[in-house]
C-alpha cells in the first residue's frame, strides 16, 4: 500500500489533552439523568460499605463462635450475614440497571448530536475525512463513553469508599498490623502510575488504527465490484493486512503494559499479606497488641482479607482508569468533530425565504477547492427565469462546480452567485436548497420503499403525486411490475435495481418536488436509447416552466437547450445556442466533432449539423 493511501487513511493523533477539561465537559451529558446517578451512586455507597464489613464478620465468626466454640447465636449471626450478601445482591442489581439506563441514554444523546453535526457539516468535510473514520466516531468513540458511564465514575467513586472504609477498618481493629498492611501501597501506586503513562498512549494508539482500518474497509467494501473488475484482490488483501497488521501490533502493545501490571499488583499484595503474616507472629509471640490485648486469629483472618479487598479496588481502579483513559481519547476525537464550525451555514438574517422565480447570475466568480488552485475564474454569466441551459466542457473544466456553487455546497472565494438577484449566501440556506432538484449520473438511492425513496420524508408529497411523477418521467412502466409495486423493497444503494431503473427514480424524486430549478447532471448518461428518448419528452415538458441547468458530455441530449455555455480549464469561453455555436467553429464545434465519425455525422432530425463539412476521414 502506497504512502499517499497510509497518509489518506491514517488519523492524526491527539496528542497531549486536558483530561480534567475532556471529564467535565462529558458530565454535561450526565445533567438530564443526575436523579438516576444519584440513586446509582447511593446504592454503590451502601454495596461497597456492606462489603467492607465482610472481614468483620470474619472476625466475628472466629473469635466469638469458632475459636471458643461458642454454638448460643451462631444460627442468627449466620442470617445476619446471609442478610449481608442478600442486601448487596439487591443493590448492586439495581445499581447495574441504573447505570446501564444512564449510558445507554447518553449514548443515544450522544449519537444523535454527532450524527445531526454531520448532517449540517459542509461537503467539502467529507471531501477531506473518509466515512469510515466518521463511522468510527458513530460507533466505537461512543460505546467507549458507555462503558465510562456504566461502569466507571460510579465504580471510581465507589471503590474509594471501599478503600477509605477498609483502611478505617483496619486501624479500628489495630494499627500497628494496619500500618504493616499499607506498607506495599506506595509501591502500588509507583506501579499505578508506570501503567497509567504507558496506557494513554497504548490507547490512543488503537484508536488511531481502528478508524484507519474501518476507513479502509468501507471504502474497498463499497468499491468491491471495481475491485473485482480490475483484477485488483491481491492489492486490496496486502494493503488490509498492512493496516490490519498495524491494529493487531497496537492491541498488543498495549496488552503488554496489562500483562505486567496485573501480575505485579497480585504480587505486591501477596508481599503485603507476608507483612501482615510476619507482624502478627512477632505480635502473638509478644502477646499483646497496641491496646495491650492479645491479637486473635480472628483479627488475623479479617487483616488477610482487609488486604486482598484493599488491593482489589486499587486494582479496580487501575482498570476504570483504563475505561477512562479509552473514554477520553474517544471522547477528545468526538468534540473535535462537535467542535468544528460549520462554515456553511444560514445567516442569521437571511434576505431572501420561500420560493425563488429562477433568476441565476454569476458575477466574477472565483472559486478554489484547494488555496490558490483555482478551478473556476472571473466566470460571469446569466440565466433568466424558464431558461434551459447547458453546461458542456472537457471534465474538470468547472461544469459541476457552477451547480455546487448555485446550491451553495460551496463558498466563492471571490465575486457572487445570485438567485433571483440575492446573494446566495444572504438566502436562507434550507429555503435556497428547497428550489432545487438535482438528478445526477450515480443514483443514490436509500433503503426502504420506492415510495419513500420519491418522496424523502416530505410529507406535503401524496401517493398521488409520487405517482403523477412516476408516469411522467416513465418510471411507472417498469414499477408496476415490481413485487410490491410502490411498496418495493429497495436494498442498500439500489442493489436489485438496474442503473436505469435507479435514474428513472431520481427523476420522479425531482419532479415530485416540484423544484424552482431543475439540474440534471449527467443524469441519461447510463440509460439505453430508447428509455432516454422517453425520459427526454417528459424532461422537456417539466423544463418549460422551470430554470434548468444540463451537465452533459453527450451533446445530443442538449441541442434544444435555449443556450449552450461552454467551459475550459475553469473559463466561460463560448455561449449561445446549438446552432450559432457550430457556425462559429469554436471549442463546441471541435467537442461536436470529436463525438460523431463519418457515418452518425447525422443530427436526430436527419440533418447535417451546421457549420460541420463531411470530411474523408474518421474522428477530427
Amino acid at each position: 500500500m502506497s504512502s499517499e493511501v497510509e497518509k489518506y487513511h491514517e488519523e492524526e493523533k491527539i496528542g497531549k489533552t486536558y483530561d480534567f477539561r475532556v471529564a467535565k465537559r462529558l458530565l454535561r451529558y450526565l445533567r438530564p439523568y443526575w436523579k438516576l446517578v444519584a440513586i446509582a451512586l447511593t446504592l454503590t455507597l451502601f454495596t461497597n460499605v456492606l462489603v467492607s464489613l465482610q472481614p468483620y464478620f470474619t472476625k466475628v465468626a472466629v473469635d466469638d463462635f469458632i475459636v471458643p466454640q461458642q454454638v448460643d447465636g451462631i444460627w442468627l449471626f449466620a442470617f445476619a450475614f446471609f442478610g449481608l450478601f442478600l442486601f448487596r445482591f439487591i443493590f448492586s442489581y439495581i445499581q447495574e440497571i441504573l447505570l446501564n439506563m444512564v449510558g445507554q441514554r447518553v449514548m443515544f444523546d450522544l449519537r444523535t448530536e454527532i450524527f445531526t453535526k454531520l448532517q449540517h457539516q459542509e461537503v467539502a468535510y467529507y471531501d477531506k475525512y473518509p466515512v469510515g473514520r466518521i463511522i468510527t466516531r458513530l460507533t466505537s468513540d461512543v460505546d467507549a463513553l458507555n462503558e465510562l458511564f456504566t461502569s466507571g465514575v460510579i465504580d471510581v467513586l465507589g471503590d474509594l469508599v471501599v478503600i477509605f472504609a477498609i483502611i478505617g477498618m483496619m486501624f479500628w481493629l489495630d494499627w500497628k498490623l494496619a500500618i504493616a498492611s499499607l506498607i506495599t501501597v506506595p509501591l502500588l501506586f509507583a506501579a499505578t502510575n508506570w501503567f497509567r503513562k504507558h496506557a494513554r498512549e497504548g490507547f490512543d494508539r488503537v484508536r488511531t488504527r481502528n478508524a484507519r482500518l474501518n476507513a479502509y474497509l468501507q471504502e474497498y467494501i463499497s468499491g468491491a465490484q471495481t475491485v473485482q473488475l480490475m483484477n485488483a484482490e491481491s492489492k486490496a488483501k496486502k494493503g488490509f493486512h498492512d493496516i490490519n497488521d498495524d491494529y493487531r501490533q497496537a492491541n498488543i502493545d498495549t496488552i503488554y503494559y496489562y500483562s505486567v501490571f496485573y501480575p505485579l499488583v497480585d504480587f505486591i499484595g501477596a508481599v503485603g499479606i507476608a507483612f501482615v503474616i510476619f507482624f502478627f507472629g512477632a505480635e502473638y509471640l509478644m502477646g499483646l497488641s497496641a491496646a495491650g490485648q492479645a491479637l486473635t486469629v480472628g483479627i488475623l483472618a479479617s487483616f488477610i482479607q482487609y488486604s486482598l479487598q484493599l488491593f482489589q479496588p486499587i486494582r479496580d481502579l487501575s482498570d476504570k482508569f483504563n475505561v477512562l483513559q479509552a473514554a477520553i481519547v474517544a471522547s477528545h476525537r468526538i468534540f473535535i468533530l462537535l467542535d468544528l464550525d460549520i462554515e456553511i451555514k444560514s445567516p442569521e438574517q437571511p434576505k431572501k425565504r420561500g420560493r425563488a422565480v429562477g433568476d441565476i447570475e454569476f458575477r466574477n466568480v472565483w472559486f478554489a477547492y484547494k488555496e490558490n488552485d483555482w478551478v473556476m475564474k472571473h466566470v460571469s454569466f446569466t440565466v433568466k427565469a424558464g431558461e434551459s441551459v447547458a453546461l458542456v466542457g472537457h471534465t474538470g473544466s468547472g461544469k459541476t462546480t457552477v451547480t455546487n456553487l448555485l446550491m451553495r455546497f460551496y463558498d466563492v472565494q471571490k465575486g457572487h452567485v445570485l438567485l433571483d438577484g440575492v446573494d446566495v449566501r444572504d438566502w436562507d440556506l434550507h429555503d435556497l436548497r428547497s428550489n432545487f432538484a438535482v438528478v445526477l449520473q450515480d443514483v443514490f438511492l436509500f433503503s426502504g420503499s420506492v415510495e419513500n425513496n420519491i418522496r424523502l420524508g416530505n410529507k406535503n408529497i401524496d401517493d398521488e403525486r409520487i405517482r403523477w411523477a412516476a408516469n411522467e418521467v416513465k418510471a411507472a412502466d417498469f414499477i408496476e411490475h415490481l413485487d410490491g409495486q410502490y411498496q418495493f423493497e429497495v436494498h442498500e444503494r439500489g442493489a436489485g435495481l438496474s442503473v436505469g431503473q435507479k435514474q428513472l427514480i431520481s427523476f420522479a424524486r425531482a419532479l415530485a418536488f416540484d423544484p424552482t430549478i431543475l439540474i440534471l447532471d449527467e443524469a441519461t448518461s447510463s440509460i439505453d436509447t430508447e428509455t432516454e428518448q422517453l425520459i427526454q419528452q417528459a424532461v422537456e415538458r417539466v423544463m418549460e416552466s422551470r430554470t434548468s441547468m444540463v451537465v452533459a458530455h453527450r451533446l445530443s441530449t442538449i441541442q434544444k437547450c435555449d443556450r449552450i455555455m461552454v467551459f475550459h480549464h475553469g473559463e466561460l469561453r463560448e455561449s449561445g445556442s446549438h446552432n450559432e455555436l457550430l457556425t462559429t467553429r469554436g471549442l463546441y464545434w471541435k467537442l461536436f466533432q470529436l463525438q460523431y465519425s463519418d457515418r452518425d455525422r447525422q443530427l436526430p432530425d436527419g440533418n447535417a449539423p451546421p457549420g460541420l463539412e463531411p470530411a474523408s476521414t474518421g474522428r477530427v
